[in-house]
């Protein structure tokens, strides 16, 4: 039997609620194999998976965190051509049919990823311009935040052996740091269509677990600056986003009173202004 084209890998930890639609939404698709990673929920989420015989389910008890299962879903993938899609997300038909094209016509691309539909409380939302998407060369339009939903994002799982996968010292931003990775070698296409629906505003989003994002975002980037496979323009776009986040950060220790924590990004801000020659 020969091997799939396309991996999808479906994190999930007790989103029984919701994975049944998701799982359906990649079975439309076409030209796939399904890899579920069930990361330890308690729920009632085997119950669900046992209605999808056909699929690949990897099972593992405790809750060990998004990006460790993504990567072993990525351990088990036997496509060229990878995908995830979060287990609160959905697909549209078509979604990748048209990605697959793409990469079929391009062999150089290394990445491919759509536009998107937001839908948070049940009601349709336009994205802030802050989430425009761009193609080609992406690296400085990511360093603000993460403009690639990890459901939307085709990529050649040679750029994932190149890179590493997900860090899985990080509860959030894992996927920021991961596109920040590739977007400083290759260029995304970013195709047009609607291809997906982020369902969003529920209790279970790691982006409301966690306060003060900018936290994970700068330990992205300090250890894009301690590698050394930036261009020097690339390293002065992240040194300069880095001081920036830093002095957020400081501005809401500070508030919440928390001297010693704000104490360490005016550090960072001091060591990375003078290492750039920048004036503090």
């Amino acid at each position: 039997m020969s091997s799939p084209l396309v991996s999808v890998i479906i994190p999930t930890f007790n989103r029984a609620y919701c994975l049944g639609e998701s799982i359906q939404s990649v079975l439309i698709q076409k030209g796939y194999e399904l890899i579920v990673v069930n990361d330890g929920s308690t729920d009632n989420t085997d119950q669900i998976l046992s209605h999808f015989p056909a699929i690949k389910v990897i099972k593992y008890t405790g809750n060990r965190g998004v990006s460790f299962a993504r990567n072993k879903g990525l351990e088990k993938a036997k496509g060229s051509l990878i995908c995830f899609l979060d287990s609160d997300d959905l697909w549209e038909q078509g979604k990748l049919e048209a990605q697959v094209e793409w990469m079929r016509d391009h062999p150089e691309c290394k990445a491919v990823y759509t536009d998107e539909i937001w839908i948070r409380n049940g009601v349709r939302v336009n994205p802030m311009n802050k989430h425009k998407k761009y193609s080609g060369d992406i690296f400085r339009q990511c360093l603000p935040l993460c403009i690639v939903s990890p459901s939307s994002v085709m990529l050649r799982k040679s750029v994932l052996d190149e890179v590493g996968g997900f860090d899985e010292t990080m509860p959030v931003c894992e996927d920021y740091d991961l596109w920040l990775r590739i977007a400083a070698r290759y260029p995304f296409k970013f195709l047009k269509e609607k291809l997906i629906v982020k369902r969003g505003g529920h209790e279970d989003q790691l982006s409301r677990k966690f306060w003060g994002m900018d936290r994970w975002r700068v330990y992205s980037l300090e250890k894009l600056l301690r590698g050394n496979e930036l261009k020097t323009e690339q390293r002065e776009w992240v040194t300069e986003m880095l001081i920036e986040k830093c002095n957020i950060l400081i501005q809401g220790f500070e508030k919440r009173g928390k001297t010693e924590e704000a104490g360490t990004y005016k550090d960072m801000v001091s060591t990375y202004s003078k290492e750039a020659g920048f004036k503090n």
